[in-house]
């Protein structure tokens, strides 16, 4: 993929072409569209429902002293058929899961049999600079580096996957990810569903050609984030999975590179949301649907008590307001259907966990950045060189954008208000607090009110969070997680000291 390729000025006239005082409209790369607005902000990429035939699939578990090869495979499940793509194990796209105690070290050696570089980055812990997958410390091809530092971090699910400058979207979007579960006494306590009771879900959109992943965006796709026709769980396609009349455990990842989800059931039951990105949260909330956007995670407990036998339901994404091209279709992404009927005892308690709200007044400091890029546009309407950017800047490894002193609290803001697509704002080895949005829904959603490392900012919206930082020291990066944006220079980089 080529960077910084979308914004062309147009050669009509030495001074260019002003509407009505406009800023100077911008060319597009998309073909056969009636306007140029039409070319700058793209289409939505339908998705095709399956059959949902096939079983869904859980990827192995490894503990500490794990071994990942990122390699070139043939996994993953599409009609039956492998799927030519990438992997950290032979005959899969994904990795396994990792399941570490909280307080224990992480030890993950990483092989990287690819014909380029790459690394990890560990979404949502607090890894020390020089283990956090900064997207300049790259694992060479044929090369191997060992992953080593503690796991302080509460119970939740978080995930890796690599993080290479530029290449980011690409490597994720071809299978290289996995989830990682912690585990605290605090959580153990609860006695959750667990065992085959607790489900674990990796939602991601695929394009396919010829049996292989395809990974191929045009310039608009660049600006709108690269989306697949068919949606994936597990690296199943349109799978299914059979469950008795209890509840469920069940915890989702959105690893899609810019699809945002508005997860709900079909038959229209609620659910309980237990926990987001970095944990249980105070207590649970019953909701019909959850908005979730790429590398955002959501805890469930899930009813099925009130089926019978051969009863199917599915979780589907509903329509939503989603911008210029996100939340247009409502579809089917795998389906739950009833074999058994079984009693069940579990009672969810009132209360899951202790969490530490923050006030804004005990922040030191405030920083604002303008994440709204109406069309390739910067910090004051001006042209920047890349499609997207965060306060005019993009990211430059050589430059520092932002000092911090560690054990600081500040207030951030995320300001989408000019802005026509979904940003996920994710921090690289900090989780946050969200204090408020303004526009858009209004509210802080129930899955955002714990603690979280990445924040959907919807089109129109300003989010403002509160991060506690702590004392790893060294660059860190934050960017949107649409990971075309990030790939196109939507990235910055913070100093700890």
């Amino acid at each position: 993929m080529i960077r910084r390729r979308f914004i062309r000025i147009s050669s009509l006239g030495a001074a260019g072409v002003f509407f009505g005082g406009s800023l100077p409209m911008l060319t597009g790369c998309m073909k056969n569209h009636d306007s140029m607005e039409d070319m700058m902000m793209g289409e939505p990429v339908p998705v095709t429902e399956g059959s949902f035939t096939d079983a869904l699939s859980f990827p192995g578990i490894q503990s500490n002293n794990a071994s990942l090869v990122a390699q070139p495979t043939s996994g993953g499940l599409y009609n039956g058929n492998k799927l030519a793509g990438y992997g950290y194990q032979s005959n899969g796209i994904l990795g396994p899961t990792l399941k570490f105690n909280s307080g224990e070290s992480l030890s993950v050696n990483v092989q990287n049999n690819l014909p380029e570089a790459t690394n990890i980055h560990w979404h949502g812990l607090a890894a020390p600079a020089d283990m956090d997958g900064h997207p300049t410390a790259l694992i060479q091809s044929g090369a191997s580096f060992n992953y080593f530092f503690p796991v302080n971090q509460r119970a939740s699910l978080y995930w890796y996957h690599p993080h290479p400058d530029k290449k980011t979207g690409e490597h994720v979007f071809k299978g290289l990810a996995g989830l990682m579960v912690v585990n605290d006494p605090e959580e153990a306590a609860l006695n959750l569903p667990s065992g085959s009771d607790e489900i674990l879900l990796v939602i991601q959109d695929k394009r396919i050609m010829a049996d292989s992943i395809n990974y191929s965006p045009t310039d608009s796709e660049i600006m709108t984030g690269y989306m697949g026709e068919f949606v994936f769980v597990n690296g199943v396609y349109a799978p299914f999975h059979t469950v008795s009349t209890k509840q469920y455990r069940v915890r989702m990842l959105n690893g899609s590179n810019a699809r945002v989800y508005n997860l709900a059931l079909s038959n229209g039951a609620a659910f309980s949301i237990i926990g987001s990105d970095g944990g249980l949260l105070p207590s649970s909330e019953t909701v019909n649907s959850v908005l979730l956007g790429p590398g955002e995670r959501v805890d469930l407990i899930v009813d099925f008590r009130n089926n019978t036998v051969n009863d199917e339901v599915f979780l589907i994404s509903k329509t939503f307001d989603g911008g210029d091209v996100q939340g247009t279709q409502e579809f089917k992404i795998m389906k739950f259907v009833v074999t058994l009927q079984e009693s069940d005892s579990f009672v969810l308690p009132s209360t899951l966990s202790f969490i530490t709200f923050l006030n804004e007044s005990a922040a030191t400091k405030t920083r604002s950045f303008d994440i709204s890029n109406p069309h390739g546009m910067g910090h004051g309407g001006h042209i920047t060189g890349s499609g997207h950017n965060i306060g005019g800047k993009t990211f430059d490894a050589t430059r520092i954008d932002e000092y911090i002193t560690a054990g600081d609290i500040e207030v951030w803001t995320f300001d989408n208000s000019m802005g026509g697509e979904p940003h996920p704002m994710h921090l690289h080895g900090q989780p946050f607090q969200i204090l408020d949005r303004t526009n858009g829904s209004g509210t802080i959603q129930p899955h955002e009110k714990g603690l979280k490392d990445t924040v959907n900012v919807m089109p129109k919206e300003i989010v403002r969070v509160i991060v506690p930082f702590g004392s790893l020291l060294g660059t860190f990066v934050f960017h949107c997680h649409n990971l075309e944006h990030e790939d196109d220079g939507m990235m910055l980089q913070y100093q700890m000291s």
